[in-house]
């Protein structure tokens, strides 16, 4: 249905924060922190997932599952084929380690 990592994916792409997300869908900041925090697909009371869901749709946010096409068009974001980040290992860890991210100036 919706990964935790998509639900922050599509809040940065909205420049919006969790209670603001909560007000859009009609749930409480403690279940849009819980639903954040959870590892993989969110899991809880299917209403609760369908607000989330359906809030994010109104506001022009499309969730693509995993090797699905998408339906729409304009950018987005996905991880290549064969791509793995492992969860225990923090992204810029990883960007650093290939080179790909630069320390920063002081």
């Amino acid at each position: 249905m919706i990964t935790a990592a998509q639900m922050r994916a599509a809040r940065a792409l909205l420049g919006i924060d969790q209670q603001t997300l909560a007000d859009l869908a009609g749930v409480s900041l403690p279940t849009i922190q819980r639903m954040e925090a959870s590892g993989g697909n969110v899991r809880g009371v299917v209403d609760t997932l369908t607000k989330v869901v359906a809030a994010f749709d109104l506001a022009g946010i499309e969730l693509i599952a995993e090797n699905a096409p998408s339906a729409g068009q304009g950018r987005g974001v996905r991880f290549k084929m064969g791509a793995k980040v492992r969860a225990t290992e923090a992204p810029r860890t990883t960007l650093r380690k290939k080179g790909l991210l630069l320390a920063r100036s002081k």
